[in-house]
């Protein structure tokens, strides 16, 4: 059977822990800056996850970033790409996801239970499709976003790197949303988002 380990151990990882399990894997241990006195999952701690040491013991693991914050993923990320360990994606197999979708193929995407990614879309790098959250036709979605539950993009919606879609947000469809962007939870988005701003409400207004 195929062994993980997760690095971040928190409420974010045991949902990625469950979708490993479900693709027949075992998780075995986690990575995080301190031994949790919480494991509901008994696993081993294995270190810290930015120590140097961390590359070289993953060396021979299969291992998931279960880190929600974007920044913090990314940063995680960047320290282990190059080495020979081997991130997974976590694909659980209660979503649907379209033969023409495409997924970044072993960064640490999750596509978490009833999640819906309809054709012709992309999903970048170590980005995250939470619970039941939907993708409707050729949306773009960018390296480490973080698209919450029961978000809603409809079709052709772009977003850029780093941005997070708040739960249960809405997105009309072919509004661009732009990079290091907040959408806040509920908000109905109608319109284009430019960069680093963040978004509230129904209709959308910009946060100063």
């Amino acid at each position: 059977m195929n062994q993980a380990v997760v690095i971040g151990y928190s409420g974010h990882a045991y949902v990625v822990i469950d979708i490993l399990t479900s693709m027949g894997y075992t998780v075995t241990g986690y990575y995080d800056r301190e031994e949790k006195a919480r494991n509901p999952y008994l696993l081993k701690y294995q270190g810290k996850e930015t120590a140097p040491s961390t590359s070289k013991q993953l060396k021979k693991l299969t291992y998931f970033i279960s880190i929600g914050d974007n920044y913090a993923r990314k940063k995680v990320y960047e320290l282990l790409v190059g080495s020979t360990a081997q991130p997974v994606n976590a694909i659980h197999p209660q979503s649907i996801v379209s033969h023409a979708a495409y997924i970044a193929n072993q960064t640490g995407v999750m596509v978490a239970p009833n999640v819906v990614i309809n054709a012709c879309c992309y999903v970048g790098v170590g980005t995250i499709c939470n619970t039941s959250s939907t993708l409707e036709h050729e949306c773009h979605i960018g390296d480490f976003c973080h698209i919450a539950p029961g978000a809603t993009l409809c079709g052709n919606v772009q977003v850029g790197d780093m941005s997070f879609i708040g739960a249960n947000a809405v997105v009309k469809q072919g509004v661009c949303i732009g990079k290091n962007v907040i959408i806040g939870a509920g908000a109905v988005v109608i319109k284009d988002v430019p960069d680093n701003t963040v978004v509230v409400g129904n209709p959308q207004r910009i946060m100063q």
